[in-house]
């Protein structure tokens, strides 16, 4: 088994939410840094990006952010990271998040945090990875994102194997006993579709 030290966590930056997403936030954080778990994430200040990563602070690991020279330049870079990587531009930045870690959790965001998650699901869909790739689905969040993934294997845009590749954490201790105990699982896209492999 593998053992998971860095995890990505993308999430909202927004600080109009409901409490319940902050609190599940912070309470994945406190758990990631007992659990001896280090934190890779967009290196804002606000939102549940910052819930999360102060309360992975406070619990004693290490907190590390990826931000794109335009916000970093906008003063958007928290104060509670060990170390700030800044990044040429989006693209950059997301690939640098990817490098340097080992799992990711997607908690409730918008637009930016599904971009995000999705590329690490296509990646591990085409076997570039075999990352933990998780959803905490705070409040019910992710319901709908679950019956979507649903229906693109019923209607065969990916095959049942993919019902494997993410899984979906109803709360944060759920997601960190998956990190705990995850075994990885390498998806071999000439196996499964029986194309035949290049000379």
């Amino acid at each position: 088994m593998t053992k998971i030290k860095n995890v990505c966590v993308y999430s909202s930056a927004s600080d109009f939410l409901s409490d319940i997403y902050y609190e599940d936030a912070a309470k994945l954080g406190t758990l990631m840094g007992k659990n001896g778990f280090d934190l890779v994430y967009g290196g804002g200040r606000l939102g549940l990006m910052y819930a999360n990563a102060k309360a992975v602070k406070d619990a004693g690991g290490k907190v590390v952010g990826v931000l794109p020279k335009k916000l970093y330049d906008m003063g958007l870079s928290s104060d509670v990271c060990d170390e700030v990587i800044v990044t040429d531009e989006m693209r950059s930045r997301k690939e640098k998040m990817d490098v340097l870690s080992d799992a990711c959790i997607a908690l409730a965001g918008g637009f930016g945090t599904l971009e995000e998650i999705s590329e690490m699901i296509v990646q591990k869909q085409l076997a570039y990875n075999a990352k933990a790739i998780v959803f905490l689905n705070t409040n019910g969040f992710y319901d709908n994102l679950m019956k979507f993934f649903d229906d693109i294997i019923k209607e065969n845009f990916a095959q049942e194997r993919m019902s494997k590749c993410v899984y979906f954490a109803n709360t944060p201790e759920e997601a960190i006993d998956y990190l705990l105990n995850y075994v990885p699982e390498h998806f071999d896209v000439y196996e499964k579709l029986k194309i035949e492999r290049p000379v």
